[in-house]
């Protein structure tokens, strides 16, 4: 080969590979994987089944706090409660936790993370965890909890992280370092149905200050992807941009509705558009006619997961409405949420005995 041709060649050669590790260097990198297609999703749904159950916290515990902290956190009032929820039907638990107690406390957190979902896949019972929440009081502490005021909905219920996320800022790594230890260490536990992300993020008129959080959220769960889908639940139509965001990220779409069957009906007909499974992680409240009788029944029909609020009259008084606090704590007349008494028996018969008929749960 004559020689100039030889070394042309090496040149370029030379100039190509210089060329690729070039790209390679600016190439920007993408997360492994991100949201589910669709054949993922509808793959979830057909090994799932129908899934009914409540938003659940102990009796015993006014907030989340309360719940996983090490010296409030009650084995056996959890395993009554779950007892009875097995007893008409119910297969899954929608479960809050919070950050701080996990703060505090790293491994402790996760082993009693660990005990409840062993406690619950004894009964049966899966469970969807909601890691960050907009909803109730601003701030919060360790330790022992506040005592339940009188006949006042959630009294005691903490949003998470808060508004000490637009003050502390390095808040942020605390919660990232949180979520990512967290969905890793159950990111293959078939005992967990669903990672509810954020609960109703831009409540407490957060509006769009929450939406780099919310982002924030959903990039941590794709770095781990874990086995079960990942979601956070639309829940006020006039938040247009975190809704579009959470319709588009989620890999099942989940939604609240506390509005009668007509209202309700509406919802699920926008929804369904998105051509994802469905699963309404919050209904049922009396005073608004959102009653088991007219949408249990609904949600069933069109294959929709059912999870009411509420599952045992306690401390954090979900039993009285939102606005509508009684002073001396008496009996309302109607409760709001709630299926059981604290001492197990039904609120209304009537109503369990549609519930075990809709989950055909016959002893």
């Amino acid at each position: 080969m004559n020689s100039r041709i030889f070394l042309l060649i090496m040149a370029g050669s030379m100039f190509l590979t210089a060329c690729q590790n070039s790209s390679k260097k600016t190439e920007k990198k993408e997360p492994v994987s991100t949201r589910w297609n669709d054949e993922q999703a509808q793959q979830w749904a057909a090994e799932t089944g129908w899934l009914r159950g409540s938003n659940f916290n102990p009796s015993t515990a006014i907030n989340q706090l309360e719940t996983w902290q090490a010296e409030s956190f009650d084995t056996a009032t959890i395993d009554r409660e779950l007892g009875w929820a097995e007893g008409i039907g119910m297969n899954v638990m929608r479960v809050y936790l919070h950050h701080l107690a996990w703060e505090v406390d790293p491994e402790g957190f996760k082993n009693r993370m660990n005990t409840y979902l062993t406690i619950a896949d004894k009964h049966g019972i899966r469970t969807v965890f909601c890691i960050f929440d907009d909803c109730w009081n601003p701030t919060y502490h360790a330790g022992k909890q506040p005592n339940p005021k009188p006949g006042v909905h959630n009294s005691g219920w903490v949003r998470d992280p808060g508004d000490l996320l637009f003050i502390n800022t390095t808040l942020i790594k605390t919660l990232e370092a949180y979520v990512k230890d967290v969905l890793t260490t159950f990111k293959d536990d078939k005992r967990i149905s669903i990672w509810d992300l954020y609960n109703e993020p831009g409540n407490s008129k957060y509006g769009n200050r929450s939406m780099p959080l919310l982002k924030k959220v959903f990039e941590w769960g794709w770095e781990v992807r874990p086995t079960q889908p990942l979601t956070s639940g639309v829940w006020n139509k006039s938040l247009t941009d975190l809704n579009q965001f959470q319709l588009e990220n989620s890999d099942i779409i989940t939604y609240h509705n506390y509005q009668g069957p007509e209202k309700h009906q509406e919802a699920i007909d926008t929804l369904k558009l998105y051509g994802r499974p469905l699963v309404c992680t919050e209904y049922m409240a009396r005073r608004n006619n959102s009653l088991f009788t007219n949408i249990m029944p609904m949600l069933k029909d069109h294959h929709i997961g059912a999870i009411n609020w509420g599952l045992v009259a306690g401390k954090s008084n979900t039993k009285y409405a939102w606005d509508e606090p009684i002073a001396d704590g008496s009996e309302p007349k109607l409760w709001f949420h709630e299926i059981f008494r604290p001492d197990g028996k039904p609120y209304i018969q009537e109503e369990m005995d549609l519930i075990k008929s809709l989950t055909e749960k016959t002893k």
